[in-house]
């Protein structure tokens, strides 16, 4: 295949960025997207040029890490992570324009590469269960209702890429922040931090600038977990029931 690459090229988060043009030929159908990228930096390296940089990781569908938007979709035209779109979505002759993730929260450090360390520090306000050190306690000792254990699993499958942020048009993080309340808070282990948990994690969510939810429910259609919007709901009654019983 042939393509016309319009790639966001930017040199450090000081300057202004543009999209650049490129031609690539000999891209077979099997290659995934990353691999076409790779493919043109080669050629730009053989040409004394800059390299494009791109966050990858693992490159199977599980870090995030490769986060694009591709044709002003986030992750391109399937429901999938970057490095899992296939060349085969595209057609010989195909325009295709590459871009990075567009929210304020989420500054561009070069090119494709943007800064997602908002996310971790949301997870650092309470993402996480405190327990004692030692061994691991039996499986089954503590017993957890098949539903309660189906939804925390289906939350838990949030890898962060930020999917969600780039296809809401407020660059709303409540998609993400509810996954990670939602996954602990259903669990018995999470119920002592439960009302901390959402109250610290959605303050810290507002302090990094993202933007308020109208529930517009692109983030759930972008996700490539399947982080339902049902999720926000959610997360939304755990926020009040935690500031009624909070201390004024």
């Amino acid at each position: 295949m042939k393509l016309t690459l319009r790639v966001w090229r930017q040199k450090n988060a000081a300057t202004e960025g543009a999209m650049s043009t490129y031609q690539v030929d000999g891209i077979s159908s099997d290659m995934s997207f990353l691999e076409m990228l790779d493919t043109l930096n080669e050629e730009l390296i053989l040409r004394g040029e800059d390299p494009v940089a791109f966050d990858h990781d693992c490159r199977e569908g599980i870090c995030g890490a490769c986060s694009l938007v591709i044709n002003g979709d986030a992750h391109g035209p399937e429901r999938t992570t970057t490095c899992q779109l296939h060349m085969r979505s595209f057609q010989d002759g195909d325009t295709i324009d590459i871009e990075p993730w567009r929210a304020s929260a989420f500054p561009v450090i070069k090119d494709l590469v943007v800064d997602r360390t908002a996310f971790d520090r949301i997870i650092q306000a309470g993402g996480y269960i405190t327990a004692p050190t030692g061994a691991a306690p039996e499986a089954h000792a503590t017993p957890v209702p098949k539903p309660d254990a189906d939804f925390a699993f289906e939350h838990a499958e949030c890898i962060g890429c930020g999917a969600c942020v780039a296809a809401c048009p407020n660059g709303a993080a409540m998609l993400f922040t509810s996954a990670k309340v939602n996954h602990l808070n259903v669990l018995p282990q999470g119920a002592p931090e439960r009302e901390t948990r959402v109250l610290d994690m959605v303050a810290q969510m507002d302090e990094e600038g993202f933007g308020g939810c109208t529930l517009a429910g692109e983030c759930a259609t972008a996700c490539p977990k399947g982080i339902p919007l049902v999720s926000i709901t959610a997360m939304n009654k755990e926020w009040l029931r935690a500031t009624r019983k909070a201390p004024r």
